[in-house]
Order: structure tokens, then C-alpha cells, then sequence
């Protein structure tokens, strides 16, 4: 029999029974969110803390978190260099300067290629509020970061001098007038001429070397008055530091002194642009010395070239006629290793030495995409197929 009134009474009864499930399902969720946020509070600032370091005291925590979450959206950028090879360029920020138009400034001329992510930076560590007139010799191979450290402010007592991975001597003396010591470009390139001295890695050393290859790569901060003897120690004391024991008895496995894996490093560190193919490269060069071939790496070319006007101190590209230059660092004309090292290898390069790839490779070659990477090869029809069409 028809009941509409028992209908009508279950239907009621079912909608109000929903309506609590959606009432408590959206607690939940609300609940859901809440936490996800409390969590993200935390994380994502001390994420960024990792990579960008310790945010200005003066920023709220709204501000904080903001900013945190913009600068890891734009991690990739800020932390990569803008250029590779770089290039010196000359940057001067005058008096009454505003951060904004400094920033549009650096933009224009190439030093950085992500504004809004380096305004956000310069206000998160605080060089907003310190950037002071000066004159300024940056180079694009620079990272974002580094580009914001080296136009702070200058403090009353300390300078702060960053060595790039793959710089030569020439190159980290042009760096010391950014950096407020107060020593010259060419005093230091005098004090470093040269052969090392009071650390355990120089036994063994030849004695007509000079200090290439051994002024470690990092950020280094000095009292504005130190000497240049005091400068160079504090590098060199960072070499024998990081180049560890394990890595020297890796050398040793490799058939290298410490000083032939430095040159070796020092060339893998100029012919990688991407990191992770470093130990694949080490790999190649290990390979050929095994099998008496020359090396035949552009790097130790660019190192003879020197420096010009027109290109730097590397040359990029190579001309075919380049490959005669009469120089005991050309790999094209002479076996073996150069004389000494080229540049100054990062850990990573020293590390692919000490422990290589094990590849069967003997060739390579710059990618045709233009993404930096190689190709590599074990036979040289192998190598020539892998040409750009």
C-alpha cells in the first residue's frame, strides 16, 4: 500500500543524517588544512633557510613565510650561475640609488636574469637595507646569490672574497677589489706566484710552481686589513681541509700524485658546465693517459691563449688555428698532462677524479641541444656519429 507520510519520514530522516556527514566531513577537512598550514609554516621557512640562509631579524613572520615560499619557486635560477664561460663586467651603483632601480640595472646589463626572485632575496637576507654607492667588477658566471653578496654594503672590519670553481689566478685577483680588503689585484698576484708553503699536500710539490689550482673555491671573510699572506694561508689552509686523505689515496688508485690530480681536476672542473657528469669526464682523460693518447682537452688552449679583450681569459669558441698554439699546457701538441694546473678544481671535480666513472669511454663531446651535457663515445667513428648535423 502507497504510505507517503513513511516516505516523507525516511527522507527527512536520510537528508538530516547527510547533512551531519557533511558537517563533520567539512570539520575534517577544515581540520586537514589547518594542519597542512601549521606544517608549512615551519617547513617551508626552514627550507629556505637551508639554501638561502637565515632571514633579516626585522621581517615579520607573514613576511618570512611569503618570502620563503617565492625564493624556493625560484631556487633554480638564483642558485645557478647566469653565464657559463662569464664575463667581467663593470657595475656601479651611485648615490640615492634605489634597490629597484639597482636591480632593473643588473638585469639590463646581464648580471641577473631573474629580478623578482632577487628582489626577493635582497629583502629576505636584509642587503636591501645595506647596498652602498661603489664600483663593482662582476662577472655573469656569478650566481644570484653571489651577485647580492659581492654589492653589499662593505662592513667597518670584515670583506668578504668569493674564489669560483674553475677561476684562475688572474681571475680571483680581479675579484679582491670587489671584495673591501685591502690589498691590490697585483700585490696578490705577486704572492701567489709562488710555490706553496706549510701545509702536509705540498711534499711532493714540484718547486717551480706557482699557487694555480690550490686556492680553494668558496666565500671566504677576512678582516679588511689583512695582508695578502694572511689571505692566501686561509685559502690554501681550505685545500688541505677538504682534500681529504681518502680523496689523496684515491688519487693513488688512479696512478696520480696529488699534484697531477689537481691539474687533472682542474681541467674537468673547465670542461663541465652541468653538474653530475664530472666523475664520466674524469673517466674519459683517465682512459686516454692509460692508453698514452693525448688529451686533447680545449680547456688547456684556452689556458695558453691568456687573456684578450675580444674573449676573456677563456676563449669560447675555439678557432681550428688555435689548436697550434706553441704552449706546454696545448694537450693538441703535447702527451700527457700540462706542466701545472689550469685552475682552481671544486671538490666535486676533485672527487671525480679520485673516484671516476668506470666507463669504457674515450671521446666526447658538447651536446647539440645546447644544455650544457655531453656525449660520449668509445671509439672515435663513434665520436665523429655523434657530431652536430
Amino acid at each position: 500500500m502507497y504510505q507517503p507520510l513513511k516516505i516523507g519520514y525516511t527522507q527527512n530522516t536520510m537528508s538530516s543524517r547527510t547533512r551531519l556527514l557533511l558537517i563533520l566531513f567539512s570539520f575534517a577537512a577544515l581540520a586537514c588544512c589547518l594542519v597542512s598550514a601549521l606544517a608549512a609554516s615551519t617547513t617551508i621557512p626552514a627550507q629556505a633557510e637551508l639554501i638561502f640562509g637565515p632571514p633579516a631579524p626585522t621581517l615579520g613572520p607573514f613576511q618570512r613565510f611569503t618570502l620563503a615560499y617565492n625564493l624556493l619557486n625560484h631556487a633554480e635560477t638564483l642558485t645557478a650561475p647566469v653565464q657559463i664561460p662569464g664575463e667581467d663586467i663593470s657595475f656601479t651603483i651611485e648615490p640615492g640609488d634605489s634597490a629597484n632601480a639597482i636591480i632593473q640595472r643588473l638585469a639590463n646589463t646581464g648580471l641577473i636574469t631573474d629580478p623578482e626572485g632577487f628582489r626577493d632575496y635582497l629583502i629576505y637576507s636584509g642587503i636591501d637595507t645595506r647596498l652602498k654607492p661603489g664600483q663593482f667588477r662582476l662577472n655573469t658566471a656569478l650566481t644570484h646569490l653571489e651577485i647580492a653578496a659581492a654589492i653589499e654594503g662593505f662592513s667597518a672590519t670584515e670583506a668578504a672574497l668569493t674564489i669560483l670553481a674553475g677561476w684562475r689566478l688572474e681571475e680571483v685577483a680581479a675579484a679582491i677589489p670587489t671584495s673591501g680588503l685591502e690589498i691590490g689585484s697585483d700585490s696578490f698576484l705577486r704572492a701567489v706566484q709562488g710555490r706553496p708553503q706549510g701545509f702536509s699536500f705540498v711534499e711532493g710539490l714540484p718547486e717551480q710552481i706557482t699557487h694555480e689550482g690550490f686556492l680553494f673555491p668558496g666565500t671566504y671573510t677576512f678582516p679588511r686589513q689583512a695582508t695578502e699572506a694572511q689571505v692566501i694561508e686561509v685559502f690554501l689552509a681550505s685545500f688541505e681541509r677538504n682534500v681529504t686523505g681518502e680523496m689523496r689515496t684515491g688519487f693513488s688508485q688512479q696512478g696520480l700524485s696529488l699534484f697531477e690530480a689537481v691539474i687533472l681536476a682542474s681541467i674537468v672542473e673547465r670542461e663541465t658546465v652541468v653538474d653530475g657528469e664530472q666523475a664520466t669526464i674524469a673517466s674519459v682523460y683517465l682512459n686516454r693517459l692509460r692508453q698514452g693518447m693525448m688529451l686533447q682537452a680545449d680547456p688547456t688552449v684556452q689556458y695558453a691563449l691568456g687573456f684578450r679583450e675580444s674573449w676573456g681569459w677563456w676563449k669560447s669558441p675555439l678557432a681550428l688555428e688555435d689548436l697550434n698554439v706553441v704552449s706546454a699546457y696545448n694537450t693538441y701538441l703535447y702527451n700527457a698532462l700540462p706542466p701545472a694546473p689550469i685552475a682552481s678544481p671544486g671538490i666535486e671535480a676533485l672527487y671525480a677524479v679520485a673516484f671516476p666513472e668506470e666507463t669504457s669511454y674515450f671521446f666526447f663531446r658538447a651536446a647539440c641541444d645546447g644544455s650544457g651535457l655531453h656525449v660520449f663515445a668509445v671509439t672515435f667513428e663513434a665520436h665523429q656519429a655523434n657530431a652536430c648535423p
